[in-house]
C-alpha cells in the first residue's frame, strides 16, 4: 500500500468517526477542535472528502 493510500485511509476513518459522533451524540469533533467552519476545519473537511473519493480507487486495487 502506498503512502498516499494510507493517508487517505486514515482521513476516511477520521471522517467516518466524526460522522458517527455527529449521528450518535450530535458532537462534531472537527468543529470542536478547530472551530466551527474556520479555514482549518474547512481544509480538514475538504481533505476528508477528497480522501473519500480516493477510497473509491482503493476498492478496485489488487
Amino acid at each position: 500500500m502506498k503512502v498516499i493510500d494510507k493517508i487517505a485511509l486514515v482521513l476516511i476513518i477520521i471522517g467516518a468517526l466524526n460522522w458517527g459522533l455527529i449521528a450518535l451524540f450530535n458532537f462534531d469533533l472537527v468543529a470542536t477542535i478547530f472551530g466551527d467552519m474556520t479555514i482549518i476545519s474547512r481544509i480538514i473537511y475538504g481533505l476528508v472528502g477528497i480522501s473519500g473519493l480516493w477510497g473509491i480507487k482503493l476498492l478496485f486495487d489488487d
